[in-house]
């Protein structure tokens, strides 16, 4: 199957940001800085039309999920290509500077990111290669067993000798560890092991909703002890609600991991999939792509309210619903994020 970023485009809802968004929420909305800490939605014009639409001023993208080293580099050359020809709607982000540039040219920042440690293979010099290349995040294991460690649908052998080398390299040349999709032992692992803060870019609570994706209060709690940062997801399998979930219910699940982890530890990670087929899905839920089933996600349904990346106004306006203050939206909206990463990055 085709990488998620090199599949051909395919035509999208249309959607309007701020529907419905009182004034307030609209001009706090265009004045914050927005970043999607996950994106892995279906890569074409169309995409980046709907990004500027939702104001976002940068995003982490996956380039990377069951791929090796060069497929990885292929997709990366095709990443290219598309935001050269794009360059009125996005631009590259390497560091925090980047994303400031992203916000005052009224366009979004793209940071390359991995969804697997698969493509360093067994090389570490290829972290400061894919490094040099953009790539600014990378998740250690995407549910399974790779030579890193383990991720969250098998069982848990922590991280190995030759992960603690990857952890090392990628906290020398400033890549963030990523551990949505990573088991609990070996996230752990790297938590204590890395000396740069590390993150789950896109999680829910299992406090809400049991499910092997989801983070428990002690989890959630032990990687914000640690320094690191929660990005919350709003994949409707693993919320509460389920597919009858709103942004209303994505909110809830905000409310719920910032009262554990504080208000300067969390941000945004939606898990776009925008413009997926189920072929996809198939790849992404099958070992390696291709091998056994993991899990089946059933209907795939973002909540009402942000069924698109285009909607992402209403999210702002929800969070001040909530009752939350303008410093606690723009800090969950982007500015965490932005420390974060300046943390990580260096830069």
């Amino acid at each position: 199957m085709n990488s998620p970023i090199t599949q051909p485009p395919a035509t999208q809802t249309p959607s309007t940001q701020g529907q419905g968004q009182s004034g307030d929420a609209a001009s706090l909305h265009r004045e914050a800085t927005v970043i999607d800490g996950l994106v892995i939605a279906k890569w074409n014009r169309e995409l980046f039309e709907d990004m500027r639409l939702g104001g976002l001023t940068a995003a982490n993208c996956t380039v990377s999920v069951w791929e090796g080293f060069q497929a990885t580099v292929d997709n990366i050359v095709s990443s290219n290509a598309l935001m050269e020809e794009c360059s009125d709607l996005v631009r590259p982000v390497r560091t925090t500077a980047d994303i400031r540039r992203a916000k005052e040219e009224g366009k979004t920042g793209i940071i390359f990111g991995f969804q697997n440690a698969h493509a360093f293979e067994d090389q570490i010099g290829y972290v400061e290669v894919f490094k040099q290349l953009g790539v600014g995040i990378v998740q250690l294991c995407y549910n399974t067993q790779n030579l890193v460690g383990t991720g969250c649908y098998e069982r848990d052998g922590g991280l190995s000798g030759f992960g603690r080398e990857i952890v090392a390299e990628m906290n020398r040349v400033g890549v963030m560890c990523d551990l949505s999709h990573v088991g609990s032992n070996t996230s752990q692992e790297v938590i204590l092991e890395s000396k740069k803060p590390v993150c789950y870019s896109h999680c829910l609570p299992s406090g809400l909703k049991e499910h092997p994706r989801n983070k428990s209060d002690e989890e959630l709690r032990f990687i914000a002890d640690h320094g690191g940062f929660v990005g919350v997801t709003m994949f409707t399998p693993f919320l509460r609600a389920g597919v009858n979930a709103t942004v209303d219910d994505y909110v809830e699940a905000i409310e719920y991991v910032m009262n554990i982890v504080g208000e300067d530890a969390i941000g945004i990670g939606t898990d776009f999939t925008q413009g997926h087929d189920q072929n996809f899905f198939e790849w992404l839920t099958h070992d390696k792509g291709y091998a056994r089933r993991l899990t089946s996600f059933g209907e795939i349904i973002n909540p009402k309210g942000i069924r698109t990346i285009g909607e992402f106004g209403n999210l702002t306006e929800a969070l001040l619903r909530r009752g939350m203050s303008e410093q606690q939206v723009r800090k969950i909206m982007g500015e965490n994020w932005v420390r974060v990463l300046k943390d990580v990055w260096g830069e």
